[in-house]
């Protein structure tokens, strides 16, 4: 379904229900907002793995503004301010409170900034492969050390000289090794979430935000108890960046958990353990 929010509409699915029976009365669950990566793709690749949280959330997922089976709206609102605002929108035409925020890769970065723009509003929020702010040189170590030399050119070559012939190549050489453990659907995953892909989204953001946003100085704003998820083996999103967010924020507000043998979206490469911590952090 498509909900309004004022000058677009969000493409939102969901998943479980919120409201069980309890007794003599009905329970209200804590409602999860899964903001998926990208960007330009959309929540399919969350399916079906995360209706396993189902049983201790209600699940909505998103299409951001611009992407995947949402309005398109307009170049100059594909900034990461609006993405977190329209989380708050979202949560306002749906009468969401107190939602449990999750975001993975770029929805994480959109996570990142809705809990320092909107301090108060979540009740909890996941950071998946996320991070403060770019670091190529630790992304580059990362690269080396998964795949050589060679491929490490291919990643310095993209994120510092951005080009369709760079990225492209950066396509076949580098985005193999974001994951530790192949996924065998995924093909067909991939297929699913560029089926409304906005490609020109994606350029925008990556020749742009992606390249100057700053966080570190703002993370003191976060009021919100915060789960940071990192794979000791992620080369775009390096475990280091996740390890800078869980010290600025502390270890009253952040639990930083690293999964050994694991790549970028933890709950891909290690679902088992990534899920039983997830549900952990929603209950607890």
């Amino acid at each position: 379904m498509r909900v309004s929010i004022g000058d677009c509409r969000l493409f939102v699915d969901v998943d479980g229900v919120g409201l069980v029976p309890d007794g003599r009365t009905m329970r209200q669950r804590p409602t999860l907002i899964a903001l998926h990566g990208g960007p330009g793709l959309d929540h399919t690749s969350f399916k079906p793995e995360f209706g396993t949280l189902s049983d201790v959330a209600q699940i909505v997922y998103v299409d951001h503004r611009g992407q995947g089976r949402s309005d398109r709206s307009t170049p100059d609102r594909w900034n990461f301010a609006q993405w977190a605002d329209d989380v708050v929108s979202l949560c306002d035409a749906l009468g969401i409170e107190d939602p449990i925020v999750y975001g993975v890769s770029f929805g994480g970065m959109v996570a990142l900034h809705y809990a320092v723009r909107h301090p108060g509003h979540a009740s909890k929020v996941v950071l998946d492969s996320t991070a403060a702010v770019l670091d190529v040189p630790s992304m580059l170590e990362v690269f080396e050390r998964l795949g050589g030399p060679k491929v490490a050119g291919v990643a310095n070559r993209f994120w510092n000289e951005p080009t369709t012939g760079s990225f492209s190549q950066y396509v076949m050489e580098c985005m193999p090794l974001y994951s530790r453990h192949p996924d065998p659907d995924g093909e067909q995953r991939s297929a699913r979430s560029f089926e409304h892909g906005n490609f020109e989204l994606f350029q925008h953001w990556s020749n742009g935000e992606q390249r100057t946003y700053d966080l570190t100085g703002s993370l003191d704003q976060v009021t919100a108890r915060v789960l940071v998820l990192a794979g000791e083996d992620d080369p775009v999103t390096p475990v280091n960046g996740s390890r800078l967010i869980a010290d600025a924020l502390g270890a009253d507000r952040a639990r930083l958990e690293v999964f050994a043998d694991c790549g970028h979206g933890v709950w891909r490469d290690q679902p088992d353990a990534a899920f039983s911590v997830l549900r952990d952090f929603i209950t607890g």
